[in-house]
């Protein structure tokens, strides 16, 4: 067996590389010098940031497109609480994050060394795993098994931080070989139970989610959707996972296929406020999840078989038994799908002054590629990407999930950038999103990390005014600077933009962005009153 011998943060490193770690997010400080000094002398891209909770955001972009570990390395203190908020986010969506942090020496603790504060009581509540290791000669193998629990399913982040003298000190281990991540066998009892309702029904339908993504399922889903002539419709990562030519690929028949189904089988996401909290009228549910954790405590399921989304999805393709013909119902889902597909086409062109949000989809539609990382960081401006762009690949769409954490947008991008250095990255911000993690751009800039920002500028809070009004008649507290310049802002720091005021300028300014090889940021002076429908299924 090879020696690995070093520093604690060579050690570390190599447990982590072991997973396919080959980057590093990070913004500076003392306390992690021994990680960096690892990553320079083994060749681990170090990318750093302006903000902490950017450096977690980009970990969990690279955790979810590469389904791998992603990163991020925090100094003591305030740099760990500043990426609290990233690791929350990876907590929500499921992504195998790794946060190593810097931690004042264990020797002189209780002396008030600098950013002296024990870090576990903050982010044990937001991680899978959280732990202090006190000796050097155990960061291999700990870190290994930090890495292994992030990647067992469910997934999720886990945080791990070094003492000063710890990181600092050298150990020397045996190289193991790597482990294999845990499965969870799903009951096949449960498993059948779920295809039989499927096949069964007469209204079936499937709701994809990110963990189909994450599970490396997506193909399983396609062969069970194909097999039992099921409808399918997507969320999150999900999406993508039958392509939008597909013959059982649905997105705009949501409300006829929901209130119509007898049998709704969610796959790989939650019963959460996006799918109603698991209320389809008068169907039967069946939740099917990768863990045993994951199953929905606040319905009763009909069936919800938990484990291994592949073993499952292969179980349903495999499905011996009788199937009712569901031909009728997709032809029905079809015409509903089409026709609320032409009653989209006068906004997707609309001509309106000021710019309608739907134009701003309607002209990227004609130039993102068909393999884009399309990424949401937004409220109400990214409701409407949800609605209008349909990713035409899986592992294409980004976005805040659940958690709903606005300024992701920087950090996401700077992950997909370095995972997929060819393609376009297209990020989708609202004005209010802006001010979280604009100033990173400055770090895209540096780094040569080209990426296209789409703001969409209509001045106000757009998911809080409307709704503060219809409620008290009034509204504080929702209201930005209109026609700000963000434009102007990436300019002084190094990339390029554009403001578009009329709908005519935006193909020419779009074409521009994507052409530039740089950050550019396309400001686009949205309507204000034109607001999308909310749900209320929040609360």
């Amino acid at each position: 067996m090879t020696t690995i011998d070093g520093h604690g943060g060579d050690l570390a490193l190599a447990a982590l590389r072991g997973f396919g770690v080959e980057e590093m997010f990070t913004l500076s400080g003392g306390h992690v010098f021994p990680l960096y000094d690892a990553a320079k002398r083994a060749g681990v891209r170090i990318v750093d940031v302006r903000h902490e909770q950017s450096a977690v955001f980009a970990a969990e972009a690279v955790a979810k497109l590469q389904r791998r570990p992603g990163l991020a390395v925090l100094t003591a203190g305030p740099g760990v609480t500043n990426g609290v908020s990233g690791l929350t986010s990876a907590m929500f969506n499921g992504a195998p994050v790794v946060v190593l942090g810097g931690r004042a020496p264990q020797f002189r603790w209780g002396s008030g060394s600098l950013q002296e504060m024990d870090h576990l009581p903050i982010v044990r509540a937001v991680t899978k795993h959280a732990e202090t290791i006190f000796a050097t000669d155990e960061v291999y193998a700990r870190m290994r098994a930090a890495a292994l629990t992030a990647l067992t399913p469910h997934r999720g982040p886990v945080f791990v931080d070094l003492p000063l003298e710890v990181v600092f000190s050298t150990g020397e281990v045996e190289e193991e070989p790597l482990p294999a991540v845990p499965l969870e066998e799903p009951d096949p009892d449960e498993v059948h139970r779920a295809v039989s309702l499927l096949a069964a029904a007469q209204r079936p339908v499937i709701v994809a989610g990110s963990d189909v993504w994450a599970g490396d399922a997506t193909a399983a889903l396609r062969e069970a959707a194909e097999a039992l002539r099921i409808p399918v419709f997507a969320n999150g990562m999900g999406r993508g996972t039958l392509p939008p030519g597909h013959p059982l690929a649905f997105a705009r028949a949501r409300k006829p296929a929901f209130g119509g189904a007898d049998v709704v089988a969610v796959v790989g996401t939650p019963l959460d406020f996006r799918l109603g909290f698991g209320d389809f009228g008068g169907a039967q549910v069946v939740h099917v999840t990768d863990a045993a954790s994951q199953k929905a405590g606040h319905v009763t399921p009909a069936a919800a078989p938990a484990g291994d989304l592949r073993l499952t999805l292969g179980a349903f393709a495999a499905y011996s038994g009788l199937v009712a013909d569901h031909e009728e119902w997709i032809a029905t889902l079809r015409a509903a799908e089409n026709a609320a597909k032409a009653k989209e086409v006068d906004a997707l062109e609309a001509d309106t002054d000021p710019i309608k949000p739907s134009r701003v989809y309607g002209e990227l539609r004609k130039v993102l590629a068909d393999d884009a990382v399309t990424i949401g960081d937004g409220g109400d401006f990214v409701s409407y990407a949800g609605k209008y762009l349909e990713p035409a690949r899986p592992g294409t769409w980004l976005d805040p999930g659940p958690y709903g954490c606005l300024g992701t947008g920087m950090g996401y991008a700077m992950g997909a950038r370095v995972t997929y250095p060819d393609r376009q990255i297209c990020v989708l911000m609202g004005d209010g999103a802006a001010g979280f993690s604009l100033m990173d751009v400055e770090s895209l800039v540096r780094q040569q990390l080209p990426v296209v920002i789409v703001v969409g500028n209509n001045g106000i809070w757009g998911l809080e005014k409307h709704p503060m009004r219809q409620i008290y008649g009034y509204d504080v507290a929702a209201d930005l600077q209109p026609g700000l310049r963000y434009d102007d802002v990436v300019k002084a720091l190094g990339g390029a933009g554009e403001t578009v005021e009329k709908p005519g300028d935006l193909a020419g300014a779009l074409g521009r962005a994507f052409a530039s090889g740089v950050p550019y940021l396309v400001n686009v002076l949205t309507d204000p009153e034109d607001a999308y429908p909310r749900s209320s299924n929040l609360a």
